[in-house]
């Protein structure tokens, strides 16, 4: 069994229970991970306390070379980070090098770049200055399905503002992290500054989180967890950022090309096997192109391959866990149930060993039928008619706000329709997602934002001195 990350070593866990690691396209065992106790968060937390002045001290720039040297100890890496990614999580290789490495990379780059060149001494603001101070002690408590990306987001902001940090990754796809803290020791972190502890949420999770500590929670998950998150927080009147998710759509505008929009758009909603956040799990279509659009959705969901994730051509892996494809399957049967259309894919899972769920495309789903509004987590898509621009508004923002796409004949209509979305992000017109821009929701999807300045933010407190 592994061990936890605590004050520069690598320790045993208090408690002497583990977590099996399921390597989900095989189901099989692959390692063992500690399941952790608040003993273990208790020193933890200690040790980040005790090292919290030390790198609050430590020059911007100084905290910007180790993230520089972790940056590039991640890019040498890389291939056997994803190949654990792709073992742990499910993802086909090609996407678990490309993104669930390759963004990271940026990130963690990103912010040695910020480190270096935030203006931390503060700046005149009338006859005061106003100076930003690291927060403190923070928890990063993240989800399995993009394991190492969200660590990061988390970890290297915390970092970058002068905070010390206590990690508790997903029990489910771990290894990411385990990962990310042999490379942080090895660009040289100071013992305390970054601590690991494995373990579930219900024990190792609310110890962080309750613990008075701690300043900090940035949490990622589901929308009942992170609003029990924050009850939580409440009591020690914790800082907390949550990043709970979404049903994002995609409106495909009339004068937008079809052809186009309608492949992107299945892309967005399968990236992952669907286990994404901001997937485009809701497409929206004109009436007058409803048809066309689905012929095209069905041939491009047919076109996917579902297999091995280290194998050649794979674009479809598992999801991450047997419980996962349950809830998957009975949304499925749920939308037949309500009356949509089932045109590809099903409830049928695909012979043979792995969580896999065949690529499905729902047509004829009405506003508020449970496939459309709810967030299912995995490689099924509802194509929703409208009728009006102004009914596509209203379907877009019926559900929780984290993030959307819309498709137009220019940018220009694009973004006057995005403007009109109630969504953390539109990407129009199939724009790449940018790691330097603010990531976060709205209403239900979450508080804070994490990525660019917007995530140095979450770890920082704002001091004025009146002169």
């Amino acid at each position: 069994m592994r061990r936890l990350y605590i004050d520069g070593a690598w320790v045993p866990s208090a408690c002497g229970a583990g977590v099996d690691v399921v390597n989900p396209a095989t189901e099989q065992v692959i390692d063992r991970v500690p399941a952790g106790a608040r003993a273990d968060v208790d020193a933890a937390v200690a040790a980040a306390r005790a090292a919290f002045p030390g790198w609050a001290d430590t020059p911007p720039a100084a905290r910007g070379e180790i993230l520089a040297a972790a940056a590039a100890l991640l890019a040498d890496r890389a291939e056997r980070i994803a190949r654990v990614i792709a073992t742990d999580l499910g993802a086909p290789y090609v996407l678990a090098r490309k993104v669930h490495v390759g963004l990271p990379l940026r990130v963690l780059g990103s912010y040695a770049e910020l480190a270096r060149r935030f203006p931390f001494d503060g700046e005149r603001v009338g006859s005061s200055l106003v100076t930003w101070d690291p927060a403190g002690v923070a928890a990063a408590i993240t989800r399995w399905n993009y394991p190492l990306h969200q660590a990061v987001c988390k970890v290297a902001a915390a970092l970058a503002a002068g905070c010390t940090v206590v990690l508790k990754p997903s029990e489910l796809a771990p290894l990411a992290a385990y990962e990310l803290a042999g490379i942080l020791h090895d660009a040289g972190l100071p013992p305390g500054v970054f601590n690991l502890v494995s373990g579930t949420g219900p024990v190792v999770g609310e110890a962080l989180v309750t613990h008075p500590d701690v300043d900090v929670v940035s949490f990622t998950g589901s929308a009942p967890v992170g609003r029990r998150v924050a009850a939580l927080a409440a009591e020690t009147v914790k800082r907390v950022g949550l990043e709970l998710g979404g049903k994002s759509p995609c409106v495909i505008l009339p004068d937008a090309d079809l052809g186009e929009a309608v492949p992107a758009t299945v892309d967005g909603a399968f990236v992952n096997s669907g286990q994404t956040c901001t997937g485009w799990s809701r497409m929206l279509v004109h009436r007058d192109q409803y048809d066309d659009a689905v012929r095209l959705a069905v041939a491009a969901a047919r076109a996917y391959r579902i297999g091995d994730p280290l194998a050649e051509g794979t674009r479809l892996g598992p999801l991450v866990s047997a419980a996962r494809r349950e809830t998957v399957l009975r949304y499925i049967i749920k939308g037949e149930e309500e009356g949509a259309r089932l045109l590809c894919g099903g409830a049928e899972p695909p012979p043979g060993p792995g969580y896999y769920v065949e690529p499905t495309v729902f047509a004829g789903v009405e506003h508020g039928m449970v496939v459309e509004r709810e967030e299912i987590f995995g490689p099924v898509l509802a194509v929703v008619p409208y009728a009006s621009e102004d009914e596509a508004v209203e379907i877009a923002n019926g559900t929780s706000g984290l993030s959307a796409a819309v498709w137009a004949g220019d940018r220009e209509r694009g973004l006057a329709f995005a403007r009109r979305l109630r969504t953390g992000q539109v990407h129009i017109n199939g724009a790449k997602f940018n790691h330097l821009a603010p990531f976060g929701g709205y209403r239900p999807s979450g508080l804070g934002r994490e990525l660019g300045v917007a995530g140095l933010a979450e770890f920082l407190e704002t001091k004025a001195m009146h002169l």
